[in-house]
């Protein structure tokens, strides 16, 4: 996909490159060649022999399967030759070449004939040099692409498009054959022109052997059984948001997303394939690189997210048992890749305003015709009279009402060597309301690091942090609907008066907010730490440990000013709230991944161990009497209430998941996962769900002949998931503490202890079809049914 698209939206993007290396063939041939290995095989296929190399080595092919035949015999025997020479051999007799670019081994059909050599024959023919220019464009939209890579094939000699997906190239032989590749798109090959060429590159719908991430690991897509959506980072740019939530509205079948009532910095809320629970969380749960972090985002960058992978069935959500009933989000981070470093800087602005449908206030004048059409019109008390005949004419839409505008700043640096990659990013994000008075300022930062220490170790180290302010002295929507036109909140002079409407026609005495808002004022500032220490040690080539542990740290600082002066604070002389929230959790997940392939059979399976604890503190200090203008708590002369709790919950966890495919053809997948939970009764606190599904590639048979169907594949799914109460202590007697009997503390009982309380399961039963048509069509149509039979319900009975 091009990452760089130009649309019409209000957003404004703009990025910096500096020293990004050309992907061009000898510098990716003399990568194979530095990789070493042998291969005895009397008869095999393609498909496997790249099997084993992506298992070898750290790359992975994509190849059009119309193009070349996967399933061709072939027979080898070499011992200690690069890979480079091994693929040149097995692909002799299909016409292909190959190409690397960022890790991946592209392998397309070309022109030439067994025997024939045409770069040689073009250098023969070639009495001198040209310079040829161009611009490289979508074939379906026609929008420029930016960083496509031109090769002269058979040199070194190559460039890259610009942001208008321009190139200028020097030294050309005549007749030269140029290769022109991007990620996404199939790499396609012409002659060289004198004079300004147009070249259309078509988007890669036909990539099956695309890697995405699924519960605890990858997978191929054509190898996956249950139902999914994977949405890239290119789809997350068309909106100015800070929510991660948000950016998904429209972006997935089956996904509904509704806005976080407005206010910046408030995250959507996600509903996968409707409710599951009769008075529970509908959130999904989320995955930020391999870690649980609950039912939100949280204040996650969205300009750091590689992909989001969007699980909806059992069959891919079993795997988190007691909190997949909602579905699952997998988010991937952005990574370091090797190569120079690269630095993007992007800019996005926004606007916003306050959308009142069809509602249309109305003036002084109109309101006023509207009263004396009233056949009891000498009901209307002659005070309303009297005001309406002041003249006054106020529009309280308009005074709490504004354009809203909002900034998205990111930096990022990312690139590495074969040894350490690095990312970098960091980020400001400031937006006014289009209510007056409610503004958000987030800032963010991200390190992501990817060290090869040995052969067999790797460590991946991350962190991120965040903070946002939010300052409210937000004006009254209740105003903008419910004052009358001639209710001024001036005087004759131009004063704010403090109050306005004494015993007016509806018997209401109303403040002024604005008088309040001189002073009045709530502040809230958030901090989120997150901090991962992974590493994966490799056995052999089919076995690996990954180990994902992680730490969180968040707080909230909350404070609430009412002056003296202002109407909420006078009767109390003043009151201050000062509230604060912190918690931490802790997460480990330990992990042994099983990769195999023999013959026409592949197994990957992993088992893991799983344990998550979290511990939250609040301390709320409320007091009152002070002189005007101070806003700290030693100013204050009475303490009116000081309260706090401090909550915990744990959740331990054992799983286990195993893939099987005969040929890529017949697709097998079982999950099993056994969560233990605090929050459940003494004889019920753990739970077990399981999942089973299974898939037929029909494209891959040899009875299929249909060349404008690229993938055809059904799909069935069938298992249970789990949901757990949203209460942290709904298994215990809880009691309720007073002072209510006599002014003396006492404690009443507001819950009875259940321990029998046992899991929400819902059971859900599928099945798909997933399909590519024509090179451009992607369909995948899905039918299932969701039941619950255990449900977590509070019931209240007669003493």
């Amino acid at each position: 996909m091009n990452y760089f698209k130009k649309t019409s939206r209000l957003v404004v993007t703009a990025c910096m490159l500096a020293g990004m290396p050309l992907v061009s063939g000898t510098v990716s041939a003399s990568e194979l060649q530095t990789q070493i290995m042998s291969v005895q095989a009397e008869t095999t296929t393609l498909r496997e022999l790249f099997d084993l190399i992506e298992a070898k080595f750290n790359y992975s092919f994509l190849i059009r399967n119309n193009d070349i035949n996967m399933n061709e015999r072939i027979t080898m025997d070499m011992s200690n030759r690069s890979v480079e020479e091994i693929l040149k051999s097995a692909l002799r007799n299909q016409h292909a070449d190959f190409y690397v670019n960022d890790n991946r081994i592209i392998v397309y059909k070309t022109s030439s004939k067994q025997g024939s050599n045409p770069v040689v024959s073009e250098k023969q023919a070639a009495q001198q040099t040209q310079k040829i220019a161009g611009t490289v464009v979508d074939a379906h939209t026609g929008e420029p692409i930016i960083g496509a890579n031109i090769l002269v094939k058979g040199t070194t000699n190559g460039t890259s498009t610009d942001f208008d997906g321009n190139f200028v190239l020097e030294d050309v032989p005549a007749n030269a054959t140029l290769v022109i590749s991007y990620i996404g798109y199939l790499p396609l090959e012409m002659k060289s022109t004198a004079g300004k060429m147009t070249i259309r590159l078509k988007e890669d719908t036909q990539n099956l052997d695309e890697v995405v991430v699924v519960g605890y690991g990858v997978q191929k897509k054509e190898s996956l059984t249950g139902a999914m959506q994977v949405v890239s980072s290119d789809k997350l740019l068309d909106a100015t948001t800070p929510s991660v939530e948000n950016l998904l509205s429209g972006k997935a079948p089956g996904v509904y997303v509704t806005s976080g009532g407005g206010q910046p910095g408030a995250a959507g809320t996600v509903v996968i394939r409707g409710k599951s629970t009769v008075n529970g969380s509908t959130d999904p749960l989320w995955i930020i690189d391999g870690v649980i972090v609950g039912n939100s985002a949280g204040s996650l960058n969205p300009s750091d997210i590689e992909s989001m992978s969007i699980l909806k069935d059992a069959a891919s959500t079993a795997i988190y048992g007691s909190q997949g009933a909602n579905g699952v989000i997998v988010v991937t981070t952005k990574k370091g890749k090797i190569g120079k470093a690269t630095i993007n800087v992007s800019a996005k602005m926004g606007v916003n305003q306050l959308n009142r449908g069809n509602f249309e206030m109305m003036s002084r004048d109109e309101l006023l015709g509207y009263y004396k059409s009233f056949a009891n019109q000498q009901a209307i008390p002659q005070e309303t009279w009297d005001k309406i005949g002041q003249g006054y004419d106020y529009d309280w839409w308009k005074n709490g009402s504004q354009l809203g505008f909002a900034q998205d700043y990111n930096l990022s640096v990312s690139g590495g060597s074969e040894k350490i990659k690095t990312y970098i990013s960091a980020g400001i994000y400031d937006e006014n309301g289009a209510v007056k008075g409610y503004d958000y300022t987030r800032y963010n930062f991200r390190f992501n690091v990817d060290y090869q220490a040995t052969d067999w170790l790797t460590i991946k180290p991350k962190v991120w942090g965040t903070r946002s302010d939010i300052m409210d002295q937000q004006h009254s929507l209740g105003a903008m609907y419910e004052n009358m036109p001639w209710d001024s909140p001036y005087d004759k002079d131009g004063n704010l008066i403090q109050a306005y409407r004494p015993s007016s026609w509806v018997s209401s005495d109303h403040v002024n907010y604005q008088y309040d808002l001189q002073w009045n004022y709530k502040k809230t500032t958030k901090y989120e730490f997150m901090g991962n220490f992974d590493f994966d040690i490799k056995f052999t080539d089919w076995l690996t440990f990954s180990s994902v542990n992680n730490y969180k740290y968040g707080s909230t600082l909350y404070k609430k000013y009412d002056d003296p002066r202002s109407s909420g604070g006078q009767a109390e002389n003043g009151q201050l709230q000062d509230k604060t929230t912190s918690y931490y959790r802790v997460y480990s997940n330990q992990l042994l991944r099983f990769n195999k392939v023999f013959d026409k059979h592949s197994i990957n399976a992993i088992l893991a161990y799983e344990w998550n604890t979290y511990t939250a503190q609040v301390t709320d200090q409320i007091a009152t009497g002070f002189a005007p203008g101070f806003s700290v708590g030693d100013a204050t002369i009475v303490p009116k209430k000081a309260k706090g709790s401090q909550n915990e919950w744990a959740v331990q966890s054992y799983l286990f998941n195993a893939n099987y495919a005969y040929d890529s053809r017949y697709l097998l997948s079982f999950s099993f996962r056994r969560d233990g939970a605090s929050n459940f009764g003494e004889n019920a606190k753990y739970g077990n769900f399981f999942s089973i599904s299974g898939g037929w590639n029909i494209h891959q048979e040899n009875f299929f002949k249909a060349d404008w169907v690229q993938q055809l594949k059904l799909r069935a799914s069938y298992g249970s998931v789990g949901n757990r109460p949203t209460e942290l202590y709904p298994q215990y007697a809880l009691y309720s503490m007073g002072t209510g009997y006599n002014g003396l503390p006492g404690a009443i009982i507001s819950q009875v202890e259940n321990k029998d309380l046992t899991w929400e399961k819902t059971y859900t039963a599928g099945v798909g079809i997933d399909a590519i048509l024509f090179d451009r069509l992607t369909v995948n149509l899905d039918y299932y049914n969701k039941k619950q039979p255990i449900c977590c319900i509070t019931c209240l009975f007669l003493a």
